[in-house]
């Protein structure tokens, strides 16, 4: 998954609405001189094989790749082999080489991963980034919607009169089919998922605090596709934690040039405002998100959290419950539904939303917690 970065009780970026074109090279919203040195690890290639990756094609299934040819053969052991054991976590988003080392990944590294071991075996490469039902995590006070994106694999069918040439070209996705059926796609270019990968990044140095290298890994976002519009929301949000509110701003007008009714940035934009004393603008703006955006994310879940504290359970129980509506794969409100649940003597609920919060866990660690919450109350 990408993620773009949101502050305090924002959301990211919206997906898309109609966007205006965007400067090339919007070097006006950068101020360099605001933070230490431009890491190296900016500069890497995200695409770089290891020569464990080479190795990989060249010995491990360079038998299967001649018996089924490269693309049967590489889809064939993505999919199958047990030495890959291809694992899915969000946590970090590593490189190519990164998350073949680590036999894991979030969708875009697996994604990179993918197009690296594909391009090398001279295989045609496009992307999609797949529009699904929203996706919402929390890190500490910063919310992150996690978008979706998946690698098509193959020469593209030749179409004549209605009829495909019959062109092998497969699709692969490391997220369950189901989950994934009728929902729409879109072709990107690979520079966007360049973009992406380098968000990704900013976003995650962000919840760590480490506001140097947010900086210069989403300000290289910005700077490979200056119109994946979710990267500078993320470079708003990194100034406004440093406290260069004048900067944020700048950023988020920017934005909503082109996406004047972009719920996240005028969240965000509204918070800057407010900490500038300029309190008539900020609520200007915060009417116009409430009838946007009557219910941000996380509104239920909170409130849920609330009722959880007081005691207040059968109303936990239902707030989880709606949350859930909203944001069917949250993994904590699942644990909430499961946690309001034992408390009321519903065990076998309990132990429903555990399974449901363990499969929809994003990271190793989560699966695991889950996983051993489950295992405990079975042993009751």
């Amino acid at each position: 998954m990408w993620k773009p970065a949101a502050l305090l009780a924002c959301a990211i970026l919206s997906a898309c609405s109609t966007q205006q074109p965007a400067p090339l090279r919007p070097d006006h919203l950068f101020n360099d001189a605001l933070f230490p040195a431009r890491p190296a690890a900016v500069d890497r290639d995200a695409f770089a094989l290891s020569e464990s990756m080479r190795r990989y094609l060249e010995v491990e299934i360079a038998t299967q790749l001649r018996r089924s040819g490269r693309l049967r053969g590489l889809v064939d052991a993505l999919q199958t082999d047990a030495r890959l054991k291809l694992e899915y976590d969000a946590s970090v988003t590593g490189t190519a080489a990164e998350a073949f080392e680590a036999r894991a990944g979030n969708c875009l590294a697996l994604v990179i991963m993918t197009a690296a071991l594909a391009k090398e075996l001279g295989l045609p490469v496009y992307y999609q980034r797949v529009y699904s039902e929203e996706f919402w995590t929390r890190d500490g006070d910063i919310r992150f919607r996690s978008g979706h994106v998946n690698v098509v694999l193959g020469e593209r069918p030749v179409r004549r009169q209605g009829f495909s040439d019959g062109t092998d070209q497969i699709t692969i996705d490391f997220l369950p089919q189901e989950s994934l059926r009728g929902q729409r796609t879109r072709e990107i270019e690979e520079h966007t998922i360049v973009a992406m990968f380098m968000n990704n990044r900013a976003a995650e140095s962000l919840a760590r605090g480490e506001l140097g290298h947010a900086y210069w890994w989403a300000r290289e976002a910005v700077t490979r596709d200056s119109r994946f519009m979710e990267s500078y929301n993320t470079l708003g949000v990194i100034y406004s934690r440093r406290g260069n509110l004048r900067e944020a701003e700048r950023v988020f007008d920017h934005v909503l040039e082109s996406e004047p009714e972009n719920a996240t940035v005028i969240s965000n934009l509204a918070a800057i405002l407010r900490k500038a004393g300029r309190m008539e603008a900020a609520q200007s703006l915060l009417e116009k998100l409430q009838r946007i955006e009557p219910y941000p994310p996380f509104h239920f879940f909170e409130l849920a959290q609330l009722a959880m504290k007081s005691g207040d359970f059968v109303a936990a129980r239902d707030l989880y419950a709606k949350e859930l509506d909203r944001n069917p794969y949250y993994d904590a409100a699942h644990f909430g539904l499961a946690v309001s649940s034992f408390r009321m003597g519903d065990i076998r609920s309990a132990a429903e939303h555990l399974s449901a919060a363990m499969e929809s866990s994003t990271t190793r660690r989560d699966r695991d917690l889950y996983a051993a919450k489950l295992r405990s109350l079975r042993s009751e």
